[in-house]
């Protein structure tokens, strides 16, 4: 879950469908950029699933006592994150072994191989295995260059979704969320020096270098769960009680 707090209510989205709106991001990737192929349709639905282990955590919303808050993606319980995140990479693979790999890939990504943490060798160690015998079951041949362009992509996608669900509208470059104060992560081979973007205004985000191919507009589902709803019936019962609402975001070329 994606959690804002406000003074009356928990501005809360769902991982899956701030994944959602990474799939739309995607969709407006620049053709010349990479040409349409079936592994790109893999990696693109990839995108667009690779959130769903949280479908059934974020379907009951757990209350943090110790921040008073309900737990975010960031937060929640360790073991029962990394259960979850098995079972969704599985379902990936289930329908493709190469959005399986990936997502595989983008979990591992989370975490440190200099982690002490024996839950989390134990997955890095699982994974990677998974990750192996997915490569070798597709039987084929992808040159390393385009499935860690695929990889890239998935991750700047995540990325830019969280950007705007993790964040108010209209956020000053200043005081966004320390993850993307000094830009993205990812590189590509027409933004050598990195991916930026910042809020225009409360409607609009510019992202440079512009990576699609022309400016688009996705909408950004939330449900303002009110504070003291959690307090009367519980937050989950809250959270399934509040209406879904939107607010539209349109990405820009930078002026």
């Amino acid at each position: 879950m994606i959690v804002i707090e406000k003074e009356q209510y928990f501005h809360m989205i769902t991982q899956h469908e701030h994944a959602k709106i990474s799939a739309q991001i995607v969709a407006h990737w620049k053709n010349n950029f990479l040409l349409r192929s079936k592994l790109r349709e893999e990696a693109d639905w990839a995108i667009e699933q690779h959130d769903r282990a949280w479908i059934p955590l974020d379907d009951h919303p757990e209350w943090n006592e110790e921040k008073q808050r309900p737990y975010t993606f960031v937060d929640y319980p360790l073991e029962k994150k990394l259960q979850a995140y098995q079972r969704g990479i599985e379902e990936v693979a289930d329908r493709s072994l190469y959005a399986g790999m990936l997502c595989s890939m983008h979990y591992a990504s989370f975490f440190s191989k200099d982690d002490k943490n024996p839950a989390v060798q134990t997955f890095l160690a699982e994974e990677k295995t998974r990750q192996q015998d997915l490569f070798e079951s597709m039987e084929m041949d992808i040159p390393y260059d385009i499935y860690d362009l695929h990889f890239r992509r998935l991750q700047f996608c995540d990325d830019l979704s969280l950007y705007v669900c993790m964040q108010e509208p209209g956020t000053p470059k200043e005081e966004e969320v320390p993850w993307f104060k000094n830009g993205f992560r990812q590189s590509f081979d027409f933004a050598p020096g990195g991916m930026n973007a910042h809020w225009v205004d409360k409607e609009k985000v510019s992202v440079y270098p512009f990576p699609f191919e022309k400016p688009f507009s996705i909408e950004v589902p939330y449900r303002p769960v009110l504070k003291r709803e959690i307090e009367e019936k519980g937050l989950s019962q809250a959270f399934h009680n509040t209406e879904v609402q939107t607010h539209a975001v349109t990405f820009v070329k930078k002026e």
